[in-house]
């Protein structure tokens, strides 16, 4: 067996959070895009929140009755949004269209007025880099265009001196509250935006922190974020010993029409790999208990293949084997195929007769596997097998002489399902990418491409 060592008040904000790509990077690079197919999804979702974000407080009316200014209480009964449109305006940000129709109840004497008033909001958000390596969004332009209000049936006959300077009134207070509102969210969102990037869990001691390098890269089709992702062993980055180099995702990759592309460079998978190996966590004593019947980890079994161990062990003993990476995992990324090359130094050890390890033999060992890549959630995991045969060198012998030939059979069956075991569980873990809370990848699909991988996904946002 194996022994392994993020409510209403920013309702809308939260949609508008969809616009921004979550994660990208530069040295180890990773790049998110959004794309055309995320804003039909953030317009149909939108609408109900933004119909509560354009809920605005209305002041009385006063209405000269002819001696007097009478004050008229003006309340808003219904907002319906029947459109609800979002594009990407290169270089820039996102340019929203927004139709709403405003019921109001004027209550006036002797009867209530009810009427609807058209309004056209049109708002430009632009997307930047933050002082502290964060997206920010802010309104740079709000433009409400408004029309003719409608009297509804049954509120009576109304004259259009009374009509005119009500709609006046209930227009000059839109002008001015409908943009702040939406300015107002704007500014709540970017706190809630800082929130996105930061510190992720890898393992008990590791961590991934992402940020921003740069001001995203907006296009008529996409938006598109690169964010320094930098894996940390108990707080100190895990550096490459090579310089990284930038990395560029090329334009059309992954599946078409989907929300979110992101692109992961080899660099980001080389550095969870030097992780990995820094902190020993590839590192493993693989036993057997004597007692076992299907037990081949015992001085018997090896005594059969190296005749000096059946001479120094004439009675059975426990045989331990003690794996050690010193070398780094490399990962190779090629189109459609994903592998990694590990190289243990393995030490077979047994336990003499004061109980005390002894050393028999050691191999360096080279180990070709598989790596198949998948998505949970927003953690990148991944499974492996092992590729061809498991190659194996003498590097120490205190028993004379070893076939490997002959050894190598027994050794690939004491050591191979273990490792794997071991290396998957870890792989299993993942490596969680940022996500905006309450929002969820939704059917990724992963492509291995020369030298980085692509995530292809839907978004889902839930509550």
């Amino acid at each position: 067996m194996a022994r392994t060592a993020v409510a209403r008040a920013h309702g809308l904000g939260l949609l508008l959070a969809l616009l921004l790509p979550v994660v990208g990077t530069s040295l180890p690079g990773t790049v998110v895009r959004l794309n055309e197919a995320v804003l039909s999804y953030v317009s149909e979702i939108g609408k109900a929140p933004l119909q509560q974000a354009l809920q605005v407080t209305v002041p009385y009316f006063l209405d000269w009755n002819g001696e007097v200014y009478q004050p008229t209480r003006i309340q808003i009964l219904d907002i319906h949004v029947p459109q609800f449109d979002l594009k990407f305006i290169a270089d820039f940000g996102v340019r929203m269209l927004v139709a709403a129709n405003f019921t109001f109840q004027v209550f006036r004497v002797p009867e209530p007025l009810e009427l609807t008033l058209p309004v056209v909001l049109l708002a430009d958000a632009r997307v930047a880099q933050g002082s502290i390596r964060t997206p920010v969004v802010s309104i740079s332009a709000c433009f409400p265009l408004f029309s003719s209000a409608v009297v509804f049936e049954g509120s009576g006959g109304v004259a259009p001196g009374l009509l005119v300077p009500v709609q006046k009134h209930i227009e000059a207070v839109l002008r001015n509250k409908l943009c702040l509102s939406l300015s107002n969210l704007v500014q709540g969102l970017n706190v809630h935006l800082g929130t996105l990037i930061g510190l992720n869990p890898v393992g008990p001691e590791s961590q991934i922190r992402y940020s921003m390098i740069n001001a995203p890269s907006i296009t008529k089709d996409y938006i598109s974020l690169d964010i320094d992702a930098v894996l940390l062993l108990l707080g100190k980055p895990i550096v490459l010993p090579a310089e990284a180099t930038h990395f560029v995702l090329p334009a059309h990759v992954g599946a078409d029409g989907t929300m979110a592309t992101v692109g992961l460079s080899q660099d980001l998978f080389d550095s969870a790999l030097l992780l990995l190996q820094k902190a020993g966590a590839l590192n493993l004593d693989i036993t057997g208990q004597l007692k076992s019947e299907n037990n081949l980890l015992n001085t018997s079994m090896l005594g059969r293949l190296i005749p000096e161990v059946a001479h120094q062990f004439p009675e059975p003993m426990p045989v331990a084997l003690k794996v050690r990476l010193g070398a780094t995992p490399a990962a190779t990324l090629r189109t459609n195929n994903a592998t990694i090359q590990l190289q243990p130094f393995v030490e077979v050890q047994a336990v003499a007769s004061n109980s005390a390890f002894q050393s028999l033999f050691s191999f360096d060992v080279v180990v070709n596997l598989s790596l198949q890549l998948s998505m949970s959630k927003a953690k990148l995991q991944g499974t492996t097998s092992v590729l061809g045969d498991i190659q194996l060198t003498v590097a120490s012998s205190n028993v004379g002489f070893i076939d490997t030939d002959q050894v190598r059979p027994l050794l690939d069956t004491l050591f191979q399902k273990p490792l794997l075991d071991h290396l998957n569980a870890l792989l299993g873990m993942g490596i969680a990418l940022p996500n905006v809370v309450s929002l969820h990848y939704v059917n990724p699909e992963v492509f291995v491409c020369e030298g980085y991988v692509v995530i292809s996904s839907g978004l889902l946002y839930q509550r």
